[in-house]
């Protein structure tokens, strides 16, 4: 027996594991890249240095998507909170505009990550 989740129910799981992993390593990464700018002119320039990195460009493109998706999720979830979009097939419309919204926006601000020497 195989079960299938609807749309919106994936989009709802993407949008609590996003809000976790934005907390977790999210912020402590954040804390630790802004502690490295602001620490001494050497460790500014390790810190560019780091973020020239793929692999590193990759995982804040990733953090990024998590950012993007879980913004235009919350908006989503607010709409639903003041009873806009509560029907079936509004949902599930909601929940792509959710997912395409969220990809443009990751591959728009992500051009920025891959485009410039950081």
């Amino acid at each position: 027996m195989e079960i299938k989740l609807p749309l919106p129910a994936v989009i709802s799981i993407l949008h609590r594991v996003s809000g976790v992993l934005l907390f977790f390593p999210g912020i402590p990464i954040l804390l630790y890249g802004l502690q490295m700018m602001l620490d001494s002119p050497q460790s500014h320039d390790d810190f560019h240095a780091i973020l020239s990195c793929i692999p590193v460009k990759i995982g804040l493109t990733v953090l990024l998507w998590f950012l993007m998706h879980h913004l235009c999720a919350g908006i989503r979830h607010l709409a639903l909170d003041l009873h806009y979009g509560e029907g079936r097939e509004q949902a599930r419309v909601s929940g792509r505009i959710v997912l395409i919204v969220g990809i443009i926006l990751t591959i728009l601000f992500g051009a920025v990550i891959w485009q410039t020497e950081l």
